[in-house]
């Protein structure tokens, strides 16, 4: 089957008549076959390998600050009916009213294989693939050549991805992959495609569910840009419907709290933040200022950005060279497209510039949406050159825009992992199924700007089972929530305790638990000496095990 499939139609505005089914169908040029492709997809896989996979290949635990409590949700669902883990007496599960399951449910799957913290990685690399592929199958259904998708790599390691946010990452992709595959359908609607549509819309709805209407959205603005050439519609009813269904029921049964809403205003002041929050997770090494040259993330950054540029600037001049001849159709179907994927960048910009930081227990929400501009920004590139060495020299220049970052990132983990072995010894000798209350007064350790210290005792939740003093489900919107009415649960302690630890008190917060975790530079024995039945049984590093024996 070839890589792009051609569609039925001609030239803007032309009416649908007998002629049409007997009109010859386009291949972009940019994909015409000469034996090379296929070294090129091997090309653009292994750099994939590299960018996703390699980072995670350096640190038992990566420095990602949410990372540790999606390992935890992870074994949560692996261990549920585990009673050495204590896990189906603490919490409740709820895919329908909190479906956000998709990412769990591939970390708790590779659990049954993998340890935790490996399976963690999977359902990681999981999520981040997607932004890549949703973009190959966006530039596909736009007839475009898939491999411009190496540069979604890029994207990887953004400021959304340091802080763990993956099943949005994982959305945005299957977002760009919906929308590719709605236009595929509108162009020649097999049963496979509306199969592969329909499937996706689903996909999205339990990844990140509040994406879910942003790509209806984006199917049928898409769809209706592209009509006047395809004079197809209705065929997108049937790949629609299961998703619709599956939003309506959870609109009917979706907690309360979930109910938050945003107040818009117009923040121009942004647009001085949009390469801090692509990319502005770790700050310079000590002795520079913030916005000195040492911040290596942002150098790296705005080198990146120059690739991104003249391999487009490239491939529009090669093209351009080749002197392909006019094709009417070829060029309506690409303005369109091209204009659909200019306005949809467009509307989540403005929600850049307007939605607030925070919606109700949603954080950093407005800066997650410049991930969103930049796939559909980079779909819009002019397409691929069709002979082979040209093809070639953009792919080695997306590969100088996406490598270096990956580089990057790779050595900080790698510094991490270093900075976490004495992590390793405390985990090692914390028992099996701790009640565990940690406390993170040290921070440092790491360049980040999101201490990954502040979540990194979840890890011992994921691995042994337990309970924690903090812990995602408190908040409701995840689909891992307390038991009500149970023993086994956690007193609540007020909201941001985890950032605050010195409001701790061990009379008043430590009576439930009987294993302490704290990262301090010094013994801080001082916190529980009120309470003769807590003793120290282990010190490793800036980290002080504590446990509560009885009288």
């Amino acid at each position: 089957m070839p890589l792009f499939e051609s569609f039925r139609g001609c030239s803007l505005g032309v009416q649908k008549d007998s002629r049409i089914a007997d009109a010859p169908r386009f291949r972009p040029a940019g994909v015409r076959s000469d034996g090379t492709e296929p070294v090129l997809v091997v090309a653009a896989l292994s750099l994939a390998a590299y960018v996703l996979v390699y980072p995670f290949s350096q640190a038992r635990y990566p420095p990602l600050t949410d990372l540790p409590f999606h390992a935890a949700q992870a074994s949560i669902l692996r261990h549920y009916f585990d009673p050495a883990f204590h896990f189906e007496e603490q919490f409740t599960i709820h895919p329908l009213e909190a479906p956000y399951v998709s990412m769990y449910a591939i970390g708790a799957l590779s659990a049954f294989v993998l340890p935790i913290t490996a399976a963690a990685k999977v359902m990681a690399v999981s999520m981040l693939a997607l932004v890549p592929a949703g973009l190959a199958v966006l530039l596909r259904g736009m007839k475009k050549n898939p491999l411009w998708a190496v540069l979604g790599l890029g994207l990887a390691w953004c400021t959304i991805s340091q802080w763990g946010f993956f099943s949005y990452l994982g959305a945005t992709g299957l977002l760009a992959m919906s929308t590719g595959l709605g236009l595929m359908v509108v162009d020649e609607p097999t049963p496979a495609r509306k199969l592969m549509l329909g499937a996706s819309l689903v996909a999205i709805f339990f990844t990140h569910v509040y994406r879910f209407p942003f790509a209806i959205a984006s199917v049928v603005l898409s769809s209706w840009l592209v009509f006047p050439i395809t004079r197809r519609f209705s065929v997108l009813a049937r790949p629609l419907a299961p998703g619709l269904l599956l939003f309506a029921l959870w609109l009917a049964i979706r907690p309360t709290h979930l109910d938050a809403f945003a107040q818009l205003g117009v923040h121009f002041e942004r647009l001085g933040y949009v390469v801090e929050h692509l990319f502005g997770s770790y700050l310079p090494p000590e002795g520079f200022p913030p916005t000195a040259e040492g911040n290596a993330e942002h150098a790296i950054a705005m080198c990146s950005f120059g690739f991104v540029a003249l391999a487009g600037v490239v491939a529009f001049a090669l093209r351009a060279a080749e002197r392909s001849p006019p094709d009417d159709a070829a060029k309506a179907w690409s303005r369109r497209v091209t204009a659909f994927v200019l306005l949809y960048a467009a509307g989540l910009f403005v929600l850049y510039l307007t939605l607030p930081l925070q919606v109700g227990q949603w954080f950093f929400v407005y800066p997650r949406e410049i991930v969103g501009v930049a796939v559909f920004l980079l779909a819009a590139l002019p397409d691929l050159p069709r002979r082979s060495r040209s093809r070639a020299l953009v792919v080695a220049l997306m590969a100088f825009a996406v490598v270096p970052m990956a580089g990057f990132v790779s050595a900080r983990f790698r510094e991490f992992d270093r900075a976490t072995m004495d992590f390793r010894d405390a985990v090692a000798a914390t028992p099996p199924a701790p009640r565990l209350l940690y406390l993170v007064y040290d921070l440092r350790g790491s360049q980040k700007r999101a201490s990954p210290f502040l979540h990194l005792p979840a890890w011992i939740q994921a691995e042994k089972g337990g309970a924690l003093a903090f812990h995602f489900a408190e908040w409701g919107f995840y689909p891992v929530r307390y038991r009500s009415l149970s023993a086994s649960v956690p007193p609540p302690f007020e909201s941001g305790f985890e950032w605050n630890p010195q409001n701790f008190d061990v009379l008043e917060h430590g009576p439930w638990f009987d294993t302490f975790l704290v990262r301090h530079v010094i013994d801080p024995h001082e916190l529980f000496d009120r309470d003769g039945t807590i003793h120290r049984v282990a010190h490793f590093g800036t980290w002080w095990l504590y446990r509560r024996t009885p009288r």
